[in-house]
């Protein structure tokens, strides 16, 4: 396979090429692309250092494109790679929500994959990490309601807001006034209750997404899904505190029991050993972890449930990288 990684040197491009070596992933040539102002820097791939050149205006010469450049670049720039007889697995939410463009995760739609038109679309990072543990379950108990609050890292927008927690953290611990670019309002011990643009329903579009998307992935528009999205002082990995009405009746054991033998999802449940699911233990892991899992008292067929997964990884890098090695077994 010739592979190209565009938008290479942002967060989730520097982790494309960690899995892509950490997986073995069959190429035989990789080409790394960003921005002119990227170009001549080199990347370490497979103990080498790969130069990153500057994005040309028309077709890649590579097989595959694993794009994470924003969503205007890829609505500007994929139809012309797909052209140029590339698949696309795109990293933006540019085409989540085409009818035609398959939007998926592995684990739970894999054979959506085979319905490309050239064109795959990697989920938003909560979708992704809530649909990990919440497919298994709904599989085996039937989801009718879902609530769930986010707690989302500085990773979820970009290294440069990584790099601004830190540096603003250091402003804060020494007496100076922290400041906001990346976010809304300085992020340092505080927490955000606003990721995205606002609706007109009052919801963020990052809370749409979950139901948007988590509909498209499931194939079943019938789950209620209500969101709210918040940004804490964490590097990566999201959190996620989940709430979940079944059609049938769940017990935590039997939720368990579903989890442990799902794919890609670690049960992390010892409340009095003090373990459950952490962005701590959870980052860097491509396994999402998921915990605190009891029976909803507000619900009468219902569980609460605690899920962390790494945003750079199943929540973007990784998942995309998955979606590519399954479309080279074939369906």
């Amino acid at each position: 396979m010739r592979v190209a990684v565009v938008g290479a040197t942002g967060a989730v491009g520097r982790e494309i090429l960690k899995v892509l070596e950490a997986r073995r992933f069959p190429l035989s040539e990789l080409r790394l692309y960003a921005s002119p102002r990227s170009a001549g820097v080199k990347l370490p791939f497979m103990g080498e250092e790969i130069p990153v050149e500057a994005l040309p205006e028309g077709p890649l010469p590579v097989d595959l494109v694993l794009a994470s450049a924003g969503g205007s670049l890829s609505k500007a720039y994929a139809p012309r790679w797909v052209e140029g007889g590339a698949l696309v697995i795109d990293n933006s939410s540019a085409f989540r929500y085409e009818p035609e463009v398959p939007l998926v995760v592995p684990e739970v739609n894999r054979e959506a994959i085979f319905r490309h038109k050239g064109l795959i679309a990697n989920p938003n990072c909560t979708t992704a990490i809530l649909a990990m543990a919440l497919w298994p379950l709904h599989k085996a108990f039937r989801a009718q309601r879902v609530v769930v609050a986010t707690y989302q890292a500085a990773s979820g927008a970009g290294a440069r807001a990584m790099e601004e927690l830190l540096t603003e953290t250091h402003r804060f611990l020494h007496g100076e006034a922290p400041r906001a670019e990346a976010f809304a309002h300085p992020l340092p011990f505080n927490v955000i209750p606003h990721i995205d643009a606002f609706q007109e329903n009052g919801y963020t579009r990052e809370e749409m997404k979950v139901v948007w998307e988590t509909h498209k992935i499931f194939g079943d528009s019938s789950i209620r899904i209500s969101a709210t999205a918040v940004r804490v002082p964490t590097l990566r990995a999201h959190a996620e505190a989940v709430s979940v009405e079944f059609a049938h009746p769940v017990t935590p054991e039997a939720a368990r029991e579903v989890l442990r033998g799902a794919p890609g999802v670690e049960v992390v449940d010892e409340p009095g050993n003090k373990r459950y699911p952490m962005p701590l233990t959870a980052s860097g892991k491509w396994d999402v972890e998921v915990g605190r899992i009891r029976k909803s008292l507000a619900f009468e067929n219902g569980l609460d449930f605690f899920v962390v997964g790494d945003q750079l990884l199943k929540g973007a890098a990784l998942n995309a990288v998955q979606i590519a090695e399954e479309w080279l077994k074939g369906p």
